[in-house]
C-alpha cells in the first residue's frame, strides 16, 4: 500500500493525508468508501454464531425505558421484526476470512495498533446508546441504514449503575445517515450514538488498541524481570527467551562497612541503596520494549483455535517450486531490528528480507528471490509454523 496514493476508502484521501489530518484528531465522514459493499458475513450466519461458546457476543436492548445487556452464548434471540435490540458479536476476523481480508484494508496504521472487527446487527430503533470509545475506529455500514450523532464534548461523564456506559450529557454536533459502504472515522473519546432505521441494519467496527501508560510500564517491567532470571539461567516468562543481552545480577548483597545497630528493627540504610541501585544496572532499552510488546502485542486472541493444514510440503527437505506461505487469519506477526515475534513468542530466526515480507504481506510466494537465502534454522521454523497451523500452504 503505498502511503501518498488517494484511496476511496478515505474519501480519496491519501493514508499519509489521513493519518496527518485526521488520525487521533478529528472525525471524518466518507460516502461509499467502498462502493457496492455487500455484507461479508450473512445476518443469519452472525445469530448462528452468538450461539456458539467460542464466540463473544452481546444482545443489548431496551425494556421499559431502561439499558439491558446480556452475554452469549445465546439459545434464542428476539424476531427479526421485533424493534430495539443489538446483537454485537466481537473478534469477527478470527472467525471469517472475508472480514479479515475486509480488515487488512485498514493496514496503514501500525498492525500494532489493529485490534478486532466487530458485527452488529439491529432492528429498527437498535443502538448501544450514546457512549464514547477510547480507541479509535472506523464504522462501516454493511447493510440497512444507521443514523449517526456524534461530536467532541469535553463533558464525558456517564450515567451511575447502568449496564452501559452511557454519557450523561449528550451533545452531539453532527447528524448524518449511513447506507451501505458508507464510513465514519471516530477518535478516541468521541461522543456518539447510533441508532438503527431499519431491521435489517448491519454495521462493521474496526477498532483499534489503545494501551494505557500504567500498562505499557508494567509490561516493560516484567520484560526487564523476566531477563533477568532467563539471565540467570532461571525459568523465566513469555518476555525471557531467549535472553537478550544486558547485566547478570548474580552477586550477592555485601555490606562489610555496616556498624553494629542501635534499632535492629530498621531497614538498613544501605540495603535501601543496594536495592535501587540494582535498577541503574538494568538495561531498558529498545530491545527490551520490543521484546515486550511484540510478544503481548501478538499473543492470539483467548478465543483462537489453530487448525494445521493436511498435505503441507515439507519445507525442510524439497521447498516448493510453486505456491505461497499464508499465514493464518488468526496469526499475528511483528518484526522490530533483529527479533520476529509471532502468536505471543519470540522466533528463534532472524527477521531476514523474507521474513519481513510474510510479516507485512502476510503472504510469501514460494518462488519469491528472497527464499532462496532462507537458512536451514528460518525453514525450520516453518515448518514449526506450519505444523502449529499458524501458517498454511496455498498450491495455487
Amino acid at each position: 500500500m503505498d502511503p501518498h496514493t488517494a484511496l476511496p476508502l478515505l474519501g480519496g484521501l491519501s493514508p499519509s493525508g489521513f493519518m496527518r489530518r485526521h488520525w487521533q484528531r478529528k472525525p471524518l465522514l466518507i460516502r461509499q468508501a467502498i462502493p457496492d459493499f455487500k455484507p461479508p458475513v450473512p445476518a443469519a450466519a452472525l445469530k448462528k454464531l452468538a450461539r456458539q461458546d467460542h464466540v463473544e457476543s452481546r444482545l443489548i436492548w431496551r425494556e421499559q425505558g431502561h439499558w439491558q445487556m446480556e452475554r452469549g452464548p445465546f439459545a434464542h434471540l428476539p424476531k427479526a421484526r421485533e424493534p430495539d435490540w443489538t446483537l454485537l458479536v466481537q473478534s469477527m476476523d478470527l472467525h471469517d476470512d472475508a472480514v479479515c481480508t475486509l480488515m487488512q484494508q485498514f493496514r496503514f496504521v501500525p498492525d500494532a495498533r489493529l485490534d478486532d472487527a466487530m458485527i452488529s446487527i439491529a432492528t429498527t430503533g437498535g443502538g448501544v446508546g450514546p457512549h464514547f470509545d477510547s480507541y479509535d475506529v472506523f464504522l462501516l455500514q454493511a447493510a440497512g441504514r444507521r443514523r449517526w450523532r456524534y461530536g467532541m464534548q469535553k463533558d464525558l461523564s456517564i450515567e451511575p449503575g447502568l449496564p452501559l456506559k452511557i454519557l450523561s450529557n449528550f451533545q452531539p454536533e453532527e447528524d448524518v445517515v449511513l447506507e451501505p459502504g458508507d464510513m465514519l472515522y471516530l477518535p478516541p473519546q468521541a461522543a456518539h450514538d447510533g441508532i438503527a432505521m431499519d431491521d435489517d441494519c448491519m454495521t462493521i467496527s474496526i477498532g483499534f488498541r489503545a494501551p494505557s501508560l500504567a500498562t505499557l510500564a508494567r509490561g516493560l517491567l516484567e520484560a526487564a524481570a523476566d531477563q533477568t532470571s532467563a539471565r540467570l539461567g532461571q525459568s523465566a516468562g513469555p518476555y525471557g527467551d531467549p535472553p537478550l543481552p544486558g547485566p547478570r545480577l548474580d552477586g550477592l548483597y555485601r555490606d562489610p562497612g555496616q556498624p553494629a545497630s542501635m534499632h535492629p528493627a530498621e531497614l538498613p540504610e544501605a540495603l535501601i541503596q543496594a536495592t535501587l541501585g540494582t535498577l541503574n544496572k538494568l538495561r531498558f532499552d529498545a530491545a527490551l520494549a520490543a521484546r515486550f510488546l511484540g510478544c503481548w502485542f501478538t499473543e492470539p486472541n483467548a478465543l483462537s483455535v489453530f487448525t494445521p493444514s493436511d498435505d503441507t510440503p515439507d519445507l525442510q527437505t524439497l521447498w516448493p517450486r510453486h505456491g505461497a506461505l499464508v499465514l493464518d487469519r488468526r496469526s499475528r506477526m511483528l518484526y522490530r531490528d533483529r527479533q520476529v515475534f509471532i502468536n505471543g513468542e519470540t522466533a528463534p530466526v532472524l527477521p531476514t528480507p523474507a521474513l519481513r515480507a510474510l510479516a507485512d504481506d502476510r503472504r510469501l510466494a514460494c518462488s519469491d528471490v528472497r527464499c532462496l537465502r532462507l537458512t536451514e534454522d528460518t525453514r525450520a521454523c516453518l515448518a514449526d509454523w506450519l505444523s502449529a497451523g499458524w501458517l498454511h500452504y496455498v498450491a495455487a
